[in-house]
């Protein structure tokens, strides 16, 4: 998914400070000068920058948010910190008062060989068993030295890295590792086996009757927050650009310079009220046309949860960028523009991007909703019309099956702030509306359920290729199961295996991710040919199916053309686009029991249910909804239309 943002920059300067660029800097001529050096001199020795680790290996200048050396691929290892020593046998950081290791009680001795950072042995276990050491820290000695004697691993570091585990675990939960980097999982006992065992295409059921991975435990997965994939839809020029980037500006992930930048910017094309929408809408032709166009990516805090924010565009031409970017979302904000007239636009049954959106979503799987309906201050924050729009709409959501208890709405205004972060200073609106605000309303919704226990499926949604190093980044959200650095993973449908280089989440390197989590995955050892978007990584022994002849259980929408056999369609699955043709109409389907009523109808017509079988142009990797839902969920359009919306019930054999 393209990140069109890169926030979380906290700006310290002065708000009107930003209009006068001032470039005067110290180039360091002057000290130099005066110590007969000019800048620039090379020295014997250069000292490593700011920002950047040198490989103890190669020498390699690496960046810090790098975990390997992007040449010789070395681990790095953290600097000691002032005022602390590294014990040899644990790596625990002691404090320089301490003389013994507080986690495997080895001595803190220069004299013994091995305490400076020297490979650790049995012997040197022995000497503190033999110093006079408190009991306590003895007996952890005694433990520390059986397990390497019964592993024979005694100067490895596998074996110094499970000892500080087997300790950090005893201490307690509230223990976090450096390795990974605050969350309390330990994923370092996690294994994935090597060896790919491919399967034959429309054989997915392997999948469903595998044994769940011996990877995660539900205890091992948890974080201080919660993940919340939150998706922005509605009608073109609802507001919903706008309304992002003031919430952002509220939370303050955008900067008081950044907004003012914006805000110059937009002025300068005469457009002045688009400033917080350009705070996603970055490219010169979204700008120019004032229109989203692709999914933009945000991240923000609330009580509750992490939310990643997914900005979906509006305007018709661009409902596949919508279905694309928000099949991830495990909840949506529905934006409404009050305004007289453009309500009705939005929900108008001909074309209004609000029906559609709101059919598309519920599709995804969502079924928490918060209806904000935006720009009440063009019609005078008016009662009479907040329950007009909710009783004209409520009645279509209970249509698409969205529960009323699921439904949230929030009367608001993102230009006026009024209603996002606090609750309103208007009159006119705190006069009939005491319910939450925005953001409390975001906080209130209840957390997703993450499948940890199933094996590795991440559908692919965006990629970086850097070739000349034999490198691709995929970014994604993981399905079901976690990941890893250093994992074998299988990429489907091109059955190619790659290692997992380094993870980023939250624009921020971890060393591990779980099911539920949008990551960029760096891989490496992989023809950067061989990846594009609609492909989905794997475990390696559980592949998922690939074919190009499904059968579907569908719902017709309001279509003008009924659906025949060799009608032609557009057929969307997770991140994946193809042509298809409907080769069998099976039955119609009872839209209340689901019980077949007629076999073999010669069309479909709007409203009806039904069970077809498409043949697609080329391969795509799919699953059966009863197995995975976010892999099985399809929705088939026309003339840039969405015309039915279902379920894949079953992967067939491919068709040739």
């Amino acid at each position: 998914m393209p990140r069109k943002v890169n926030y979380g920059v906290d700006y310290e300067e002065d708000f009107y400070d930003y209009e006068d660029y001032n470039y005067d800097y110290d180039d360091g001529y002057d000290s130099a000068e005066k110590n007969g050096k000019v800048p620039g001199t090379n020295t014997k020795q250069e000292l490593v920058k700011a920002g950047i680790w040198r490989c103890p290996i190669c020498t390699f200048d690496n960046k810090d948010t790098m975990n390997v050396c992007d040449v010789c691929g070395n681990t790095k290892q953290e600097p000691v910190k002032a005022g602390v020593w590294r014990c040899p046998i644990c790596t625990f950081d002691n404090e320089d008062t301490m003389n013994v290791c507080d986690i495997c009680g080895v001595l803190r001795n220069p004299l013994i060989k091995g305490c400076r950072g020297g490979k650790a042995s049995a012997a040197t276990i022995d000497q503190v068993l033999q110093s006079n050491a408190p009991s306590s820290k003895k007996e952890k000695a005694t433990k520390v030295k059986q397990e390497l004697v019964a592993e024979g691993l005694a100067s490895s570091s596998a074996s110094t890295a499970k000892v500080r585990r087997d300790n950090v675990k005893d201490r307690g939960s509230s223990i976090e590792t450096r390795e990974n980097h605050g969350v309390t999982s330990n994923m370092s006992n996690m294994s994935i086996p090597l060896k790919p065992c491919i399967t034959e295409i429309g054989t997915a059921t392997s999948r469903s009757q595998s044994k769940p991975q011996k990877l995660v435990r539900a205890d091992q997965l948890e974080v201080k927050l919660d993940q919340l994939n939150l998706a922005i839809v509605g009608h073109v020029d609802s507001g919903k650009s706008t309304l992002s980037g003031r919430l952002l500006h509220l939370l303050g992930q955008i900067s008081q310079k950044e907004m003012h930048k914006y805000e110059k910017e937009a002025k300068q094309q005469g457009k002045g009220s688009f400033a917080y929408a350009w705070a996603l809408d970055e490219s010169a032709e979204e700008r120019e046309r004032g229109i989203t166009m692709t999914v933009a990516v945000a991240y923000f805090n609330t009580k509750s949860y992490r939310v990643v924010l997914l900005d979906s565009p509006g305007h018709r031409d661009f409902v596949p960028n919508m279905i694309s970017g928000a099949t991830q979302a495990d909840a949506a904000i529905l934006v409404i523009d009050a305004s007289i007239g453009a309500f009705e636009a939005g929900i108008d049954v001909t074309g209004g991007q609000t029906r559609e959106h709101a059919l598309l979503i519920k599709s995804f799987g969502v079924d928490q909703i918060i209806i904000a309906i935006n720009k009440m201050d063009t019609v005078g924050y008016s009662k009479e019309r907040f329950d007009t729009i909710k009783n004209q709409l409520g009645s279509f959501l209970r249509s698409c099956k969205f529960k009323d208890s699921s439904v949230l709405w929030i009367p608001l205004s993102a230009m006026e702030n009024q209603n996002l972060v606090t609750s309103p200073s208007d009159a006119r609106l705190l006069s009939w509306f005491q319910g939450p605000c925005l953001l409390d309303a975001i906080d209130s919704l209840q957390p997703p359920q993450r499948d940890y226990s199933k094996p590795l499926l991440m559908p692919i949604c965006d990629l970086v290729k850097s070739p000349s190093q034999g490198q691709v980044s995929v970014c994604g959200k993981l399905e079901t199961g976690a990941l890893q650095t250093g994992d074998k993973v299988l990429i489907m449908p091109s059955r190619e295996v790659a290692t997992v280089r380094s993870l980023e989440h939250n624009s921020q390197v971890c060393n591990s991710t779980k099911a539920g989590d949008n990551v960029t995955v760096n891989l490496q050892g992989i023809d950067a040919n061989c990846v594009m978007a609609g492909d989905v990584l794997c475990h390696p022994e559980y592949p998922i199916a690939v074919t190009n002849h499904l059968e579907l259980k569908i719902l017709i929408l309001d279509i003008a053309v009924p659906i025949l056999i060799g009608s032609q369609l557009e057929f969307h699955v997770h991140h994946a686009k193809e042509a298809a043709r409907v080769v069998r109409i099976l039955s119609l389907l009872d839209p209340k029991t689901g019980k077949e009523t007629k076999k073999s109808p010669r069309c479909l017509l709007a409203k009806q249910n039904a069970i077809i079988e498409v043949v697609l142009q080329g391969m795509i990797c799919v699953e059966e909804h009863s197995k995975c839902k976010a892999l099985g969920r399809v929705s088939l359009r026309a003339s840039g239309r969405t015309v039915a919306l279902g379920l894949v019930t079953r992967v067939l054999e491919k068709n040739e």
